[in-house]
């Protein structure tokens, strides 16, 4: 398929190097299983899930089919006001998934949405409850929760918000959660660090006055960032003992990537009061996040709640019929063909196959965390983040999909991808990085 020059320019990317891009396109035009199809109809292994979402790979007939049953029946339904079965039934499925204590839903567009609903719901909860100095959030450094201006002062992504000045000011960010030891297989061991910067901060903002902490179980989009193993449940035992909200942002790391469902509490052992998700949830399909809540802070909005409606915000397509079919469908294929667990049977051969790449020119640095990897690479000098563009654009060529974030180069598989796929990834990057650095 050609494009012309003005279709070319007519679309601005996101997050994208349009410039370039535009003066040699790659352009994506099937999928099938583990691969995409090019215009030119070469393959291309998927080794970053499009953009971490979908976990069953691509094409999938069941999901395919409920989207098609679905519009058929029912194209739209309004959420203010009214509902619709499909909306209710995927609430409840996601509940049985998530820690006890959980008690409703709120369906958004994306993590973006979902994270900045967390961040909404946060600070009003406090409002409700009577702590109206409770107006503070803590974020961390390299953290990303989205796009929107609440995920965006929380963040820690220097690039993403260095040119926007005027987002939440009332807002501090943990230090980077990474170890100071390199080729670390999984988490790092026990480390203080985190914990003591949430207690400085307490000191310097008030305890009394930080509504929420949001953080991921490992910093996906700052470079695969893993913290030490007791970090979550440091932060959350401090959060309980301030009366601090804990938002553990699962948009990338839910849905069986790190093993579970959500991983808060079957992998770390923190059950926090908001939980965010999305991406996976429809297998890429369909755009829909969802926000989920301890049962006590929404009984807080209807009971302390002054107006007719509990809570003023939503989203017009938010549990759009379409979009909560193709999860029902996800959530029942993860279910039949036991993937929700499959990182933790892949974590042996996923661990030692990376962990070849250890000794490569340029590479300083390989992390890993459930069905997870980050590469880090040496930059260009003066010219942070051309060194992974530059694999990104070469690994595609090759036939391999990987996301360049910074001079980091992730890798987010499918969860049933086979081991000749893990393999033929693997391969892919190591022929690119040893030639990148000839």
């Amino acid at each position: 398929m050609t494009l012309t020059a003005a279709e070319l320019n007519a679309w601005w990317m996101p997050f994208s190097a349009n410039r370039l891009f535009k003066d040699s396109p790659r352009l994506i035009t099937a999928a099938e299983g583990a691969y995409y199809i090019t215009d030119d109809g070469n393959r291309v292994l998927d080794g970053i899930c499009g953009l971490w979402c979908t976990n069953l790979g691509h094409s999938r007939s069941e999901i395919t089919a409920a989207i098609q049953q679905s519009l058929s029946q029912l194209d739209y339904a309004p959420s203010f006001q009214l509902g619709h079965p499909a909306a209710f039934t995927l609430a409840d499925k996601l509940l049985k998934l998530a820690p006890a204590g959980f008690g409703q839903v709120f369906f958004t567009n994306s993590g973006s949405e979902a994270c900045d609903t967390a961040l909404k719901i946060a600070l009003t909860y406090h409002q409700l409850q009577g702590d109206t100095e409770r107006t503070h959030l803590v974020g961390r450094k390299q953290g990303y929760h989205g796009a929107g201006f609440g995920g965006l002062s929380v963040g820690g992504i220097n690039n993403n918000a260095r040119l926007i000045k005027n987002r939440l000011e009332d807002v501090s960010l943990l230090p980077l959660p990474r170890s100071e030891k390199c080729f670390i297989k999984g988490a790092p061991p026990a480390d203080p660090h985190q914990a003591e910067a949430l207690l400085e901060i307490i000191q310097q903002v008030g305890g009394h006055r930080i509504a929420a902490v949001i953080v991921e179980p490992v910093a996906c989009s700052g470079g695969v960032l893993v913290p030490s193993e007791n970090t979550l449940s440091d932060i959350r035992e401090i959060c309980t003992e301030n009366g601090i909200l804990l938002i553990v942002d699962e948009v990338i790391t839910s849905m069986g990537r790190l093993g579970a469902a959500f991983s808060c509490e079957e992998r770390f052992g923190v059950v926090p009061d908001i939980i965010t998700t999305a991406k996976a949830l429809t297998n890429g399909t369909i755009p829909l996040g969802a926000t989920l809540v301890r049962g006590n802070i929404h009984q807080t909005f209807l009971d302390k709640s002054d107006t007719l409606i509990d809570f003023y915000h939503g989203y017009t397509f938010a549990g759009n019929p379409a979009a909560c079919s193709a999860a029902l469908a996800v959530l029942e294929t993860m279910e039949n063909e036991k993937l929700f667990t499959r990182a933790l049977d892949l974590n042996e051969l996923w661990q030692q196959s990376i962990h070849q790449l250890q000794g490569l020119p340029g590479l300083t640095d390989i992390r890993n965390y459930g069905f997870l990897a980050g590469f880090e690479l040496d930059p260009v000098k003066n010219s942070p983040g051309l060194r992974a563009w530059k694999i990104f654009r070469e690994c595609f060529d090759q036939g391999l999909l990987v996301r360049a974030n910074g001079d980091v180069i992730a890798l987010c598989p499918p969860l049933n991808v086979s081991t000749e796929h893990i393999a033929e990834m693997l391969a892919i990057l190591s022929r690119v990085i040893k030639r990148e650095f000839a």
